[in-house]
């Protein structure tokens, strides 16, 4: 058993990476709620900014305009594919819905690995303004970064709720989430709200890619792969609560990072998200079983 002062760095480092894995979460809740669609290659639209990004700093373009269009780039590539391809599958089965994402995933993979191919074995690194400095905690040095990963969690789950519930636009997602076609029989704009859900959802995928390379490399594999956590942080809140969205990417990404310091566990810490969707899929579905046995005995 490690002991607590080898923890802590993971927990730390554990809880910047589920900030990301949160941020990303509540993306593909949103989104989802909004249009029905599972977005499976919010991954590859994140690691295909970063390697622009890369690309056009090794190229002496500066940093903060790379950053810009990686973000840009998320949000104008997940808009297109909304435009041409969310009408037709409004009207489609949820499996046909994800598996026309898992698409795109693939044709952007294609395209990653053959105009970033590793050459050398060199490692790829886009350094963010936030790695010179931080602080001290307990010992332990935080990063800005890490700092900026938990924060970005939380103000994106905090400005998503109160965005759902008092804005006009937030208004119209959640009602569209509830029955898509009553809602434009009210005179809701709906081809604009999914715009709007498109478009956000990708700048995230952007600033997801930022800051996950950095938490963890620049590789268009592990960065594609990484929507895997997110994905089931959504999945345990059932692609309905950003709040408890939130909550499970934390948990993921803390027992991801831990698991490192333990021997028997330190080669099966990428099975986490599944292990952890799984029981709380599960646990929710026997809760439901039970709930609704009772009920039938009460009546």
């Amino acid at each position: 058993m490690p002991s607590w002062s080898e923890l802590e760095p993971f927990i730390i480092s554990g809880l910047a990476l589920g900030g990301v894995y949160a941020l990303s979460g509540v993306g593909l809740v949103v989104l989802y709620r909004a249009t029905g669609v599972l977005y499976l290659a919010f991954g590859a639209v994140g690691a295909f900014g970063a390697l622009i990004a890369w690309s056009m700093v090794q190229g002496g373009i500066p940093q903060w305009i790379a950053w810009i269009v990686c973000i840009l780039f998320g949000g104008v590539v997940t808009l297109g594919y909304g435009t041409v391809f969310g009408p037709p599958l409004a009207a489609r089965g949820p499996l046909v819905r994800a598996v026309a994402t898992l698409g795109l995933t693939l044709i952007l993979a294609g395209a990653m690995d053959l105009l970033w191919t590793t050459s050398g074995g060199q490692a790829r690194s886009l350094p963010l303004p936030t790695d010179g400095g931080g602080f001290t905690v307990a010992g332990i040095q935080v990063t800005w970064t890490e700092v900026i990963g938990v924060a970005a969690g939380v103000a994106l789950t905090v400005g998503t709720g109160a965005f759902l519930r008092y804005t006009k636009l937030g208004t119209a997602m959640r009602a569209m989430a509830n029955d898509r076609e009553i809602t434009a029989t009210l005179g809701v704009p709906v081809r604009r709200v999914e715009a709007a859900a498109w478009f956000g959802c990708g700048v995230l995928a952007g600033i997801a890619g930022l800051l996950l390379q950095d938490l963890v490399s620049l590789d268009a594999t592990t960065l594609t792969y990484l929507v895997i956590s997110s994905l089931a942080a959504a999945l345990i809140a059932r692609l309905r609560s950003i709040t408890i969205t939130f909550v499970a990417a934390l948990v993921i990404g803390m027992i991801h990072d831990m698991a490192t310091t333990f021997t028997a566990l330190s080669n099966y810490r990428d099975m986490t998200p599944f292990v952890l969707a799984a029981v709380a899929l599960l646990w929710v579905s026997r809760h439901q079983t039970v709930m609704g046995r009772s009920g039938e005995e009460a009546s």
